[in-house]
């Protein structure tokens, strides 16, 4: 039942931009908009569900809780606005390319904010992490920033959230509402920020992106309840597949050379991670035999 769970998370994640592609040609940043928007009541209706609402409410009442919910508000703002830009702007495949980045960009800032320790294998991966992202330099002759902010605001996003005392369905609901008053006030400034300018169709996608941004998480939080945490992020690689998968049929994008031997070099540093994180279960499960 938890792999089963860890998979649906990972699938939704992994086929966003089919959805997201649905509110075009709604801005980027109005789909972030709409997006706190209506993922703030239905994380409220599942706080109130599994009665964590009062207990939420007293984190938001610590300042240090508040300004470091805050801060994580604007890189998860950023994330979600640089992935919608990627798939509206058939760009969705560097999206991808970051997500794939993101796991050894957690570990240069585990490394740098929490002075952890990286062994050769984690040396490794980030080297090649740093070749992909040389070559894509070399051969267009610019950052390739798409990857870089979407890998590099979610890995900042994580840092913060060691700093915050709450769930990840808590921390959506208190990242949301620090994000709504802005969000409102950019509907009341745009005239409602594509609402009712482009068709039902988009409006319905617009209107369900609450249910869309909380559905995933719900079902990872069940996951990681019911899994050992290795299996859960193993699974977590499913995503970024998919999306590539998806930029590269669905979306009909297509992929270079260069960015070719890009995802190569990530995939190698990745499957260095990952193969280490392996070992050291299995040598904890024959210590504790």
């Amino acid at each position: 039942m938890g792999l089963s769970l860890a998979v649906i998370a990972n699938i939704i994640w992994g086929v966003a931009a089919l959805y997201w592609i649905e509110t075009q040609p709604v801005r980027a940043v109005d789909v972030v908009a709409h997006r706190a928007i209506w993922s703030l009541p239905i994380a409220t209706g599942i706080l109130l569900w599994m009665r964590r609402l009062p207990a939420t409410w007293a984190l938001i009442k610590h300042r240090k809780t508040l300004l470091w919910s805050a801060l994580g508000t604007l890189l998860l703002s950023t994330n979600w606005g640089v992935f919608v830009y990627a798939v509206n702007a058939g760009r969705a495949t560097e999206a991808s390319l970051g997500y794939f980045m993101l796991p050894l960009l957690t570990i240069i800032v585990g490394r740098f904010v929490f002075q952890e320790t990286l062994s050769t294998a984690h040396r490794l991966a980030i080297a090649l992490a740093v070749a992909a992202v040389v070559l894509q330099i070399l051969a267009y002759g610019s950052l390739p920033w798409i990857s870089l902010v979407v890998s590099t605001s979610f890995a900042l996003y994580g840092a913060i959230r060691k700093n915050i005392v709450a769930d990840s369905m808590q921390g959506l609901f208190i990242e949301t509402l620090c994000m709504s008053p802005f969000a409102l006030g950019w509907l009341w400034f745009t005239g409602g920020a594509g609402m009712g300018a482009h068709g039902l169709r988009v409006d319905v996608f617009l209107l369900l992106a609450g249910v869309y941004t909380t559905a995933p998480l719900l079902t990872y939080i069940a996951a990681a309840r019911l899994l050992p945490l290795s299996i859960v992020g193993f699974t977590s690689y499913l995503g970024p597949t998919l999306q590539l998968l998806v930029a590269q049929t669905a979306l009909g994008e297509s992929i270079d050379l260069a960015t070719a031997v890009s995802f190569g070099l990530v995939w190698m540093g990745v499957v260095l991670v990952s193969g280490q994180g392996l070992l050291r279960v299995r040598r904890q499960r024959r210590q504790q035999v």
